[in-house]
Protein backbone atom coordinates (compact mmCIF):
# COMPACT_ATOMS: atom_id res chain seq x y z
CA UNK A 1 0.00 0.00 0.00
CA UNK A 2 1.39 3.43 -0.95
CA UNK A 3 2.04 6.18 1.58
CA UNK A 4 -0.79 8.53 2.52
CA UNK A 5 0.66 11.78 3.78
CA UNK A 6 -0.05 15.48 3.57
CA UNK A 7 -0.19 17.33 1.29
CA UNK A 8 -0.45 14.60 -1.38
CA UNK A 9 -4.07 13.65 -0.91
CA UNK A 10 -6.44 12.43 -3.64
CA UNK A 11 -7.72 15.22 -5.89
CA UNK A 12 -11.36 15.37 -7.00
CA UNK A 13 -12.10 17.57 -10.02
CA UNK A 14 -15.61 19.04 -10.22
CA UNK A 15 -16.39 20.53 -13.62
CA UNK A 16 -18.57 23.54 -14.34
CA UNK A 17 -21.97 24.27 -15.82
CA UNK A 18 -23.26 22.56 -18.97
CA UNK A 19 -26.25 24.53 -20.19
CA UNK A 20 -28.06 22.65 -22.98
CA UNK A 21 -28.77 18.93 -23.39
CA UNK A 22 -26.18 18.80 -26.19
CA UNK A 23 -23.57 20.35 -23.89
CA UNK A 24 -24.44 17.80 -21.21
CA UNK A 25 -24.02 15.00 -23.77
CA UNK A 26 -20.67 16.40 -24.93
CA UNK A 27 -19.51 16.69 -21.33
CA UNK A 28 -20.48 13.12 -20.44
CA UNK A 29 -18.77 11.83 -23.59
CA UNK A 30 -15.33 12.93 -22.36
CA UNK A 31 -13.41 11.05 -19.64
CA UNK A 32 -11.75 14.05 -17.97
CA UNK A 33 -14.44 16.71 -18.52
CA UNK A 34 -12.02 19.47 -19.48
CA UNK A 35 -9.30 18.89 -16.89
CA UNK A 36 -7.07 17.48 -19.63
CA UNK A 37 -7.47 20.08 -22.40
CA UNK A 38 -4.38 22.25 -22.08
CA UNK A 39 -3.45 25.06 -24.47
CA UNK A 40 -0.72 26.16 -26.89
CA UNK A 41 -1.18 29.95 -26.88
CA UNK A 42 -1.10 32.73 -24.32
CA UNK A 43 -2.01 36.37 -24.59
CA UNK A 44 0.60 38.44 -22.78
CA UNK A 45 -0.89 41.85 -23.50
CA UNK A 46 -4.33 43.35 -23.81
CA UNK A 47 -3.63 44.23 -27.47
CA UNK A 48 -4.20 40.56 -28.28
CA UNK A 49 -0.65 39.60 -29.21
CA UNK A 50 -0.16 35.83 -28.95
CA UNK A 51 2.83 33.79 -27.84
CA UNK A 52 3.28 30.06 -28.36
CA UNK A 53 3.37 28.25 -25.03
CA UNK A 54 2.65 24.56 -24.52
CA UNK A 55 0.61 23.93 -21.39
CA UNK A 56 -0.15 20.22 -21.24
CA UNK A 57 -3.17 20.57 -18.90
CA UNK A 58 -3.57 20.45 -15.11
CA UNK A 59 -4.12 16.70 -15.27
CA UNK A 60 -0.94 15.93 -17.19
CA UNK A 61 1.13 18.32 -15.09
CA UNK A 62 -0.06 16.73 -11.85
CA UNK A 63 0.93 13.36 -13.26
CA UNK A 64 4.34 14.52 -14.50
CA UNK A 65 5.26 16.78 -11.60
CA UNK A 66 3.76 14.97 -8.61
CA UNK A 67 3.15 11.36 -9.60
CA UNK A 68 -0.65 11.43 -9.69
CA UNK A 69 -2.65 8.98 -11.80
CA UNK A 70 -6.26 8.68 -12.92
CA UNK A 71 -8.77 6.04 -11.83
CA UNK A 72 -9.55 4.57 -15.25
CA UNK A 73 -8.64 1.05 -16.30
CA UNK A 74 -10.01 -1.25 -19.00
CA UNK A 75 -12.86 1.08 -19.92
CA UNK A 76 -14.22 1.90 -16.47
CA UNK A 77 -13.28 3.35 -13.10
CA UNK A 78 -11.14 1.22 -10.81
CA UNK A 79 -13.43 -0.24 -8.18
CA UNK A 80 -10.88 -1.69 -5.78
CA UNK A 81 -7.89 -0.23 -3.92
CA UNK A 82 -6.37 2.91 -5.47
CA UNK A 83 -3.36 5.13 -4.87
CA UNK A 84 -3.51 8.07 -2.50
CA UNK A 85 -2.14 10.16 -5.38
CA UNK A 86 -5.20 9.74 -7.54
CA UNK A 87 -7.12 12.26 -9.64
CA UNK A 88 -10.85 11.54 -9.67
CA UNK A 89 -13.26 13.19 -12.11
CA UNK A 90 -16.64 13.72 -10.46
CA UNK A 91 -19.09 12.79 -13.22
CA UNK A 92 -22.19 14.37 -11.70
CA UNK A 93 -23.66 15.20 -15.13
CA UNK A 94 -23.81 11.56 -16.20
CA UNK A 95 -27.42 10.98 -14.98
CA UNK A 96 -28.48 13.84 -17.27
CA UNK A 97 -27.38 11.98 -20.41
CA UNK A 98 -29.98 9.67 -21.98
CA UNK A 99 -27.35 7.17 -23.11
CA UNK A 100 -25.70 6.68 -19.71
CA UNK A 101 -28.41 7.94 -17.35
CA UNK A 102 -32.09 8.70 -17.15
CA UNK A 103 -31.83 12.05 -18.94
CA UNK A 104 -32.54 14.29 -15.94
CA UNK A 105 -29.93 16.75 -14.69
CA UNK A 106 -29.89 16.79 -10.91
CA UNK A 107 -30.00 19.84 -8.67
CA UNK A 108 -27.00 21.42 -6.97
CA UNK A 109 -28.07 19.69 -3.77
CA UNK A 110 -28.16 16.30 -5.47
CA UNK A 111 -24.71 16.90 -6.93
CA UNK A 112 -23.42 17.87 -3.47
CA UNK A 113 -24.83 14.68 -1.94
CA UNK A 114 -23.17 12.70 -4.70
CA UNK A 115 -19.88 14.43 -3.88
CA UNK A 116 -20.22 13.34 -0.27
CA UNK A 117 -20.78 9.76 -1.38
CA UNK A 118 -17.80 9.93 -3.74
CA UNK A 119 -15.50 11.16 -0.96
CA UNK A 120 -16.62 8.43 1.39
CA UNK A 121 -16.20 5.73 -1.27
CA UNK A 122 -12.77 7.07 -2.13
CA UNK A 123 -11.75 6.76 1.52
CA UNK A 124 -12.67 3.08 1.38
CA UNK A 125 -10.59 2.58 -1.77
CA UNK A 126 -7.54 4.43 -0.44
CA UNK A 127 -7.63 3.26 3.19
CA UNK A 128 -9.54 0.01 3.44
CA UNK A 129 -9.76 -1.05 7.10
CA UNK A 130 -6.50 0.63 8.14
CA UNK A 131 -7.61 2.78 11.10
CA UNK A 132 -4.57 5.05 11.18
CA UNK A 133 -4.78 5.57 7.43
CA UNK A 134 -8.49 6.44 7.63
CA UNK A 135 -7.74 9.05 10.26
CA UNK A 136 -5.14 10.68 8.00
CA UNK A 137 -7.35 10.57 4.90
CA UNK A 138 -8.27 13.88 3.26
CA UNK A 139 -9.10 15.05 -0.25
CA UNK A 140 -8.41 18.19 -2.25
CA UNK A 141 -11.37 19.58 -4.20
CA UNK A 142 -10.54 21.39 -7.46
CA UNK A 143 -13.49 22.95 -9.24
CA UNK A 144 -14.30 25.09 -12.26
CA UNK A 145 -17.19 27.57 -12.37
CA UNK A 146 -20.42 26.02 -11.03
CA UNK A 147 -18.39 23.09 -9.74
CA UNK A 148 -17.19 25.42 -6.98
CA UNK A 149 -20.80 25.97 -5.94
CA UNK A 150 -21.35 22.21 -5.77
CA UNK A 151 -18.34 22.04 -3.44
CA UNK A 152 -19.65 24.91 -1.31
CA UNK A 153 -23.10 23.32 -1.11
CA UNK A 154 -21.46 20.15 0.23
CA UNK A 155 -19.32 22.11 2.70
CA UNK A 156 -21.93 24.61 3.92
CA UNK A 157 -25.36 22.97 3.82
CA UNK A 158 -26.13 21.24 7.12
CA UNK A 159 -28.82 19.17 5.41
CA UNK A 160 -26.14 17.58 3.23
CA UNK A 161 -22.96 17.26 5.27
CA UNK A 162 -21.82 17.03 8.87
CA UNK A 163 -18.68 18.53 10.43
CA UNK A 164 -17.13 15.05 10.17
CA UNK A 165 -17.82 15.01 6.40
CA UNK A 166 -16.22 18.44 5.98
CA UNK A 167 -13.13 17.38 7.89
CA UNK A 168 -12.41 14.96 5.05
CA UNK A 169 -11.62 17.97 2.82
CA UNK A 170 -8.16 19.44 3.22
CA UNK A 171 -8.24 22.27 0.64
CA UNK A 172 -10.51 23.70 -2.05
CA UNK A 173 -9.32 25.45 -5.22
CA UNK A 174 -11.86 27.14 -7.50
CA UNK A 175 -11.38 28.47 -11.02
CA UNK A 176 -13.75 31.27 -12.08
CA UNK A 177 -16.56 30.27 -9.71
CA UNK A 178 -19.46 32.78 -9.43
CA UNK A 179 -19.36 32.77 -5.63
CA UNK A 180 -21.74 35.74 -5.49
CA UNK A 181 -23.83 34.82 -8.51
CA UNK A 182 -23.84 36.02 -12.11
CA UNK A 183 -24.83 39.46 -13.36
CA UNK A 184 -26.17 40.02 -16.88
CA UNK A 185 -26.43 43.66 -17.96
CA UNK A 186 -26.07 44.64 -14.32
CA UNK A 187 -28.84 42.37 -12.99
CA UNK A 188 -28.53 39.11 -11.09
CA UNK A 189 -29.84 36.09 -12.99
CA UNK A 190 -33.56 35.96 -11.97
CA UNK A 191 -34.80 33.15 -9.76
CA UNK A 192 -37.67 32.41 -12.18
CA UNK A 193 -35.22 31.55 -14.96
CA UNK A 194 -35.40 27.80 -14.40
CA UNK A 195 -34.65 26.81 -18.00
CA UNK A 196 -31.43 24.77 -18.08
CA UNK A 197 -31.06 25.48 -14.33
CA UNK A 198 -29.75 29.01 -14.93
CA UNK A 199 -31.33 30.08 -11.62
CA UNK A 200 -28.49 28.22 -9.92
CA UNK A 201 -26.70 31.59 -10.16
CA UNK A 202 -29.50 33.61 -8.57
CA UNK A 203 -28.52 34.78 -5.09
CA UNK A 204 -31.84 33.85 -3.49
CA UNK A 205 -31.57 30.32 -4.86
CA UNK A 206 -27.87 30.21 -3.95
CA UNK A 207 -28.63 31.15 -0.34
CA UNK A 208 -30.95 28.14 -0.17
CA UNK A 209 -28.50 25.51 -1.34
CA UNK A 210 -25.52 27.12 0.44
CA UNK A 211 -27.33 27.01 3.77
CA UNK A 212 -27.20 30.79 4.25
CA UNK A 213 -29.90 32.76 6.09
CA UNK A 214 -32.89 33.82 4.00
CA UNK A 215 -32.53 37.36 2.71
CA UNK A 216 -28.72 37.22 2.57
CA UNK A 217 -27.64 39.96 0.14
CA UNK A 218 -24.19 38.63 -0.71
CA UNK A 219 -23.72 34.88 -0.80
CA UNK A 220 -19.91 34.77 -1.02
CA UNK A 221 -19.42 33.69 2.59
CA UNK A 222 -18.44 30.24 3.83
CA UNK A 223 -20.52 31.06 6.91
CA UNK A 224 -17.97 29.55 9.29
CA UNK A 225 -18.46 26.03 7.91
CA UNK A 226 -14.99 25.80 6.32
CA UNK A 227 -11.79 27.76 6.92
CA UNK A 228 -11.36 30.52 4.36
CA UNK A 229 -7.56 30.10 4.53
CA UNK A 230 -7.97 26.64 2.99
CA UNK A 231 -10.14 27.92 0.14
CA UNK A 232 -8.43 29.50 -2.89
CA UNK A 233 -10.13 31.55 -5.62
CA UNK A 234 -8.47 31.90 -9.03
CA UNK A 235 -10.02 34.81 -10.92
CA UNK A 236 -10.00 35.51 -14.65
CA UNK A 237 -9.94 39.11 -15.93
CA UNK A 238 -10.15 38.64 -19.72
CA UNK A 239 -13.72 39.04 -20.99
CA UNK A 240 -12.66 39.55 -24.62
CA UNK A 241 -11.72 35.92 -25.29
CA UNK A 242 -14.83 34.27 -23.88
CA UNK A 243 -16.65 33.02 -26.98
CA UNK A 244 -19.64 31.19 -25.47
CA UNK A 245 -23.09 32.00 -26.87
CA UNK A 246 -21.46 33.63 -29.93
CA UNK A 247 -20.01 36.35 -27.71
CA UNK A 248 -23.37 37.34 -26.19
CA UNK A 249 -22.24 36.52 -22.65
CA UNK A 250 -19.20 38.80 -22.72
CA UNK A 251 -21.33 41.62 -24.11
CA UNK A 252 -23.95 41.22 -21.37
CA UNK A 253 -21.45 40.79 -18.53
CA UNK A 254 -18.96 43.35 -19.87
CA UNK A 255 -15.57 44.46 -18.65
CA UNK A 256 -14.24 43.67 -15.17
CA UNK A 257 -15.11 40.01 -15.75
CA UNK A 258 -13.86 36.81 -17.36
CA UNK A 259 -16.69 37.02 -19.90
CA UNK A 260 -19.22 35.32 -17.62
CA UNK A 261 -18.35 36.02 -13.98
CA UNK A 262 -17.64 39.52 -12.73
CA UNK A 263 -14.37 39.91 -10.85
CA UNK A 264 -16.25 41.21 -7.80
CA UNK A 265 -18.34 38.01 -7.69
CA UNK A 266 -15.53 35.48 -8.19
CA UNK A 267 -14.10 35.25 -4.67
CA UNK A 268 -15.07 34.05 -1.21
CA UNK A 269 -14.83 36.41 1.75
CA UNK A 270 -11.50 36.11 3.52
CA UNK A 271 -10.08 33.54 1.10
CA UNK A 272 -6.74 33.91 -0.69
CA UNK A 273 -7.08 34.76 -4.35
CA UNK A 274 -5.07 35.37 -7.51
CA UNK A 275 -5.87 37.19 -10.75
CA UNK A 276 -4.82 36.41 -14.32
CA UNK A 277 -5.65 37.79 -17.74
CA UNK A 278 -7.65 34.71 -18.66
CA UNK A 279 -11.20 34.06 -19.86
CA UNK A 280 -13.84 31.93 -18.17
CA UNK A 281 -13.06 28.95 -20.41
CA UNK A 282 -11.72 28.05 -23.84
CA UNK A 283 -8.21 28.16 -25.30
CA UNK A 284 -7.43 31.29 -23.27
CA UNK A 285 -9.38 30.10 -20.24
CA UNK A 286 -8.46 29.88 -16.57
CA UNK A 287 -8.25 26.08 -16.33
CA UNK A 288 -6.05 25.78 -19.43
CA UNK A 289 -3.43 28.17 -18.11
CA UNK A 290 0.06 28.06 -16.69
CA UNK A 291 -0.99 30.74 -14.21
CA UNK A 292 -3.82 28.58 -12.94
CA UNK A 293 -1.65 25.51 -12.54
CA UNK A 294 1.18 27.37 -10.80
CA UNK A 295 -1.29 28.67 -8.21
CA UNK A 296 -2.99 25.29 -7.88
CA UNK A 297 0.30 23.47 -7.36
CA UNK A 298 1.64 25.94 -4.79
CA UNK A 299 -1.65 26.17 -2.90
CA UNK A 300 -2.08 22.40 -2.62
CA UNK A 301 1.54 21.39 -2.06
CA UNK A 302 3.48 24.54 -1.10
CA UNK A 303 4.61 25.24 2.44
CA UNK A 304 4.72 29.03 2.72
CA UNK A 305 2.17 31.79 2.23
CA UNK A 306 3.04 35.47 1.80
CA UNK A 307 0.40 38.21 1.96
CA UNK A 308 1.08 41.77 0.83
CA UNK A 309 -0.86 44.75 2.20
CA UNK A 310 -0.07 48.36 1.33
CA UNK A 311 -0.46 50.96 4.08
CA UNK A 312 -0.61 54.41 2.50
CA UNK A 313 0.88 57.33 4.42
CA UNK A 314 0.72 60.11 1.81
CA UNK A 315 -0.97 60.54 -1.56
CA UNK A 316 0.33 63.67 -3.28
CA UNK A 317 -1.70 66.07 -5.41
CA UNK A 318 -0.39 67.81 -8.52
CA UNK A 319 0.61 71.44 -7.74
CA UNK A 320 -2.44 72.99 -9.43
CA UNK A 321 -4.86 70.60 -7.67
CA UNK A 322 -3.15 71.21 -4.34
CA UNK A 323 -3.59 74.95 -4.92
CA UNK A 324 -7.30 74.44 -5.57
CA UNK A 325 -7.61 72.34 -2.42
CA UNK A 326 -5.76 74.99 -0.38
CA UNK A 327 -8.24 77.55 -1.68
CA UNK A 328 -11.08 75.56 -0.13
CA UNK A 329 -12.35 73.71 -3.17
CA UNK A 330 -13.54 70.12 -2.91
CA UNK A 331 -11.05 67.69 -4.44
CA UNK A 332 -11.90 64.04 -5.20
CA UNK A 333 -9.89 61.24 -6.83
CA UNK A 334 -10.07 57.45 -7.21
CA UNK A 335 -6.75 55.68 -6.77
CA UNK A 336 -5.64 52.48 -8.45
CA UNK A 337 -3.20 50.04 -6.85
CA UNK A 338 -1.60 47.56 -9.25
CA UNK A 339 0.45 44.54 -8.23
CA UNK A 340 1.93 41.63 -10.18
CA UNK A 341 3.75 38.79 -8.42
CA UNK A 342 6.17 36.28 -9.95
CA UNK A 343 8.55 33.74 -8.38
CA UNK A 344 12.18 33.60 -9.45
CA UNK A 345 12.55 31.71 -12.70
CA UNK A 346 8.96 32.28 -13.89
CA UNK A 347 8.77 32.33 -17.68
CA UNK A 348 5.60 33.62 -19.32
CA UNK A 349 3.38 33.72 -16.25
CA UNK A 350 2.62 35.59 -13.05
CA UNK A 351 1.16 34.11 -9.88
CA UNK A 352 -1.16 37.10 -9.72
CA UNK A 353 -1.62 40.15 -11.91
CA UNK A 354 -3.82 43.07 -10.88
CA UNK A 355 -3.67 45.82 -13.50
CA UNK A 356 -5.70 48.84 -14.52
CA UNK A 357 -5.79 47.87 -18.16
CA UNK A 358 -7.41 44.53 -17.32
CA UNK A 359 -9.87 46.19 -14.93
CA UNK A 360 -8.78 44.33 -11.81
CA UNK A 361 -6.56 46.83 -9.97
CA UNK A 362 -7.55 47.57 -6.38
CA UNK A 363 -9.61 50.77 -6.30
CA UNK A 364 -9.80 53.10 -3.31
CA UNK A 365 -11.20 56.57 -2.81
CA UNK A 366 -9.12 59.13 -0.96
CA UNK A 367 -11.62 59.24 1.93
CA UNK A 368 -11.35 55.46 2.36
CA UNK A 369 -7.68 55.93 3.21
CA UNK A 370 -7.55 59.35 4.88
CA UNK A 371 -9.66 61.79 6.87
CA UNK A 372 -9.35 65.54 6.61
CA UNK A 373 -8.70 67.01 10.06
CA UNK A 374 -11.82 68.94 10.90
CA UNK A 375 -9.89 71.23 13.20
CA UNK A 376 -7.55 72.41 10.45
CA UNK A 377 -8.78 74.69 7.71
CA UNK A 378 -7.05 74.51 4.33
CA UNK A 379 -4.08 76.85 4.39
CA UNK A 380 -1.95 77.57 1.36
CA UNK A 381 1.08 78.06 3.57
CA UNK A 382 0.65 74.82 5.52
CA UNK A 383 2.25 71.57 4.48
CA UNK A 384 -0.30 69.45 2.65
CA UNK A 385 0.75 66.26 4.40
CA UNK A 386 -0.16 67.77 7.77
CA UNK A 387 -3.75 68.37 6.76
CA UNK A 388 -4.61 64.69 6.77
CA UNK A 389 -4.25 61.66 8.96
CA UNK A 390 -4.67 57.97 8.25
CA UNK A 391 -8.33 57.13 8.78
CA UNK A 392 -9.23 54.78 11.60
CA UNK A 393 -10.15 51.50 9.95
CA UNK A 394 -8.65 52.60 6.63
CA UNK A 395 -9.19 50.12 3.81
CA UNK A 396 -5.54 49.39 3.16
CA UNK A 397 -5.28 47.58 -0.19
CA UNK A 398 -4.63 43.84 0.05
CA UNK A 399 -2.42 43.40 -3.00
CA UNK A 400 -1.79 39.66 -3.15
CA UNK A 401 -1.65 36.27 -1.47
CA UNK A 402 1.18 34.16 -2.89
CA UNK A 403 1.88 30.54 -2.05
CA UNK A 404 5.50 29.41 -2.28
CA UNK A 405 7.38 26.15 -1.84
CA UNK A 406 10.81 26.00 -0.21
CA UNK A 407 11.37 22.64 -1.93
CA UNK A 408 11.60 24.51 -5.23
CA UNK A 409 14.61 26.53 -4.07
CA UNK A 410 17.48 25.59 -6.34
CA UNK A 411 20.24 27.11 -4.22
CA UNK A 412 20.48 28.04 -0.54
CA UNK A 413 17.45 28.54 1.69
CA UNK A 414 16.11 31.82 0.36
CA UNK A 415 12.81 32.25 -1.46
CA UNK A 416 12.95 34.94 -4.14
CA UNK A 417 10.06 36.62 -5.90
CA UNK A 418 9.23 39.99 -7.43
CA UNK A 419 6.36 42.41 -6.95
CA UNK A 420 5.64 44.99 -9.63
CA UNK A 421 3.83 47.76 -7.76
CA UNK A 422 2.17 50.90 -9.12
CA UNK A 423 -0.13 53.60 -7.74
CA UNK A 424 -2.03 55.98 -10.00
CA UNK A 425 -5.30 57.84 -10.39
CA UNK A 426 -7.77 58.01 -13.25
CA UNK A 427 -8.11 61.76 -12.73
CA UNK A 428 -9.01 64.49 -10.26
CA UNK A 429 -12.24 66.42 -9.90
CA UNK A 430 -12.40 69.89 -8.38
CA UNK A 431 -15.82 71.00 -7.13
CA UNK A 432 -17.36 68.16 -9.12
CA UNK A 433 -15.67 69.03 -12.43
CA UNK A 434 -12.92 66.97 -14.02
CA UNK A 435 -9.51 68.61 -13.76
CA UNK A 436 -8.42 68.92 -17.39
CA UNK A 437 -4.65 68.95 -16.83
CA UNK A 438 -4.43 65.27 -15.89
CA UNK A 439 -2.13 63.22 -18.13
CA UNK A 440 -3.22 59.61 -18.64
CA UNK A 441 -0.55 57.11 -17.63
CA UNK A 442 1.06 59.31 -14.96
CA UNK A 443 2.00 57.36 -11.85
CA UNK A 444 2.38 58.51 -8.27
CA UNK A 445 4.61 55.52 -7.59
CA UNK A 446 5.93 52.68 -9.74
CA UNK A 447 8.73 50.21 -9.08
CA UNK A 448 9.61 46.51 -9.08
CA UNK A 449 10.60 45.00 -5.76
CA UNK A 450 12.82 41.93 -5.56
CA UNK A 451 12.23 40.16 -2.25
CA UNK A 452 14.48 37.55 -0.66
CA UNK A 453 12.82 35.83 2.27
CA UNK A 454 13.81 33.22 4.81
CA UNK A 455 11.79 32.16 7.82
CA UNK A 456 13.57 34.76 9.94
CA UNK A 457 14.50 37.67 7.66
CA UNK A 458 13.73 39.50 4.46
CA UNK A 459 15.87 41.65 2.19
CA UNK A 460 14.49 43.86 -0.56
CA UNK A 461 15.75 45.67 -3.63
CA UNK A 462 13.92 48.47 -5.45
CA UNK A 463 15.05 47.75 -8.99
CA UNK A 464 14.55 51.33 -10.20
CA UNK A 465 17.46 52.15 -7.89
CA UNK A 466 19.82 49.22 -8.44
CA UNK A 467 20.17 45.77 -10.00
CA UNK A 468 17.86 43.08 -8.67
CA UNK A 469 20.76 40.67 -8.07
CA UNK A 470 22.19 42.94 -5.36
CA UNK A 471 21.76 41.86 -1.77
CA UNK A 472 19.52 44.80 -0.94
CA UNK A 473 18.36 46.18 2.39
CA UNK A 474 17.20 44.31 5.46
CA UNK A 475 13.49 44.83 6.11
CA UNK A 476 12.28 45.88 9.53
CA UNK A 477 9.97 43.65 11.54
CA UNK A 478 6.66 44.53 13.15
CA UNK A 479 5.56 41.40 14.94
CA UNK A 480 4.99 38.81 12.22
CA UNK A 481 5.26 41.39 9.42
CA UNK A 482 8.21 42.50 7.35
CA UNK A 483 7.98 46.16 6.30
CA UNK A 484 9.26 47.72 3.08
CA UNK A 485 9.14 51.56 3.01
CA UNK A 486 8.05 53.06 -0.30
CA UNK A 487 8.27 56.63 -1.54
CA UNK A 488 8.52 58.74 -4.68
CA UNK A 489 9.85 62.20 -5.49
CA UNK A 490 6.27 63.33 -6.12
CA UNK A 491 5.48 62.81 -2.43
CA UNK A 492 3.90 59.37 -2.32
CA UNK A 493 4.71 57.48 0.87
CA UNK A 494 3.65 54.08 2.08
CA UNK A 495 4.72 50.84 3.69
CA UNK A 496 4.34 47.40 2.15
CA UNK A 497 3.55 44.92 4.94
CA UNK A 498 4.49 41.34 4.11
CA UNK A 499 3.40 38.55 6.41
CA UNK A 500 4.69 35.03 5.94
CA UNK A 501 3.41 31.84 7.52
CA UNK A 502 3.95 28.14 7.15
CA UNK A 503 1.16 26.15 5.50
CA UNK A 504 2.56 22.67 6.09
CA UNK A 505 1.39 22.37 9.68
Amino acid sequence: MDRLEAPYFPIIYVRGYAMTPSEVADTVATPYMGFNLGATKIRQRVDGSVQRHIFESPLIRLMKDHGYRDLYSEGSEIGEAVSARSVVIYRYYEPGDRDLGEGRVGSIEEAARGLKTLIRNLREQVCGNDTARRQRFRVHLVAHSMGGLVCRCFLQNDQISTPADRQLVDKVFTYATPHNGIELSGFNVPSVLGMWDMNNFNRKRMAEYLGLPAGTKRVDSLNGKFEADRFFCFVGTNHRDYAAAAGLSRRLVGEMSDGLVQISNATVLGAPRAFAYRAHSGHYGVVNSEEGYQNLERFLFGNRRVDGVLHVDALPLPPSVRKAWAAGRKVEAPYYFEASVAPRGAVGYRLSERRRDTFCAVLRRFDELFDARASVEPDATAEFEEQFKVRAGARSPVLFSAFLDTRKIAQGRTMVFTVELAVSTSGYSVNGRLWNQHVEGEYLFRDTLTLRITDTSMRYVLTDETWSEHNGRLAERDGENFIVPLSSKKGFAGRLYLSMRRTDG
